[in-house]
């Protein structure tokens, strides 16, 4: 029996190093990890501050729009301009190209409901900041339907 139990003491002392050093290297790993992603992570851009508000330039007349199976919207609208855009008022032939291109061929179901409503004039307000942006300036910051009707 001293055989044995000279035999197994070995044994006990070899897993409790086994386990020492796999439970090491798992911290040191991890903390690797950690300080590295740290190091490494993408820098997040502080948020430009939200445009300040300027004057509002509405459309003169209210224009039809051609929808998806004989229906149409009249459609009119103002744009609210940011602060950087001046007092000047700008010309909103292309904000009214854009529309049309925008509402043209849209099924009436979907502008009958609060979601695709704003879905849409989402979609369109990209569009619009897009196109009257000078030198990463943003001149439009929102639209306001003056009127709106689907038939």
């Amino acid at each position: 029996m001293s055989e044995k139990d000279g035999a197994d003491a070995p044994k006990k002392k070899s897993k409790k190093k086994f386990l020492l050093i796999i439970v090491a290297a798992i911290v040191l790993l991890g903390g690797g990890a950690a300080g590295g992603y740290v190091m490494f992570a993408p820098k997040t851009e502080e948020k430009p501050e939200p445009p300040v508000k300027g004057v509002v330039v509405s459309m003169e007349d209210p224009m039809t729009i051609n929808l998806a199976s004989g229906h149409y919207l009249k459609l009119g609208f103002s744009l609210q301009l940011t602060e950087a855009a001046g007092e000047e008022k700008i010309d909103i032939s292309e904000a009214r190209d854009l529309a049309i291109d925008q509402y043209t061929g849209m099924d009436v179901g979907v502008l009958e409901t609060e979601k695709g409503r704003a879905q849409a004039k989402e979609d369109l307000l990209a569009k619009l900041v897009h196109a009257y942006q000078e030198e990463k300036t943003q001149i439009v910051m929102d639209i306001y339907f003056t009127q709106f009707v689907t038939q």
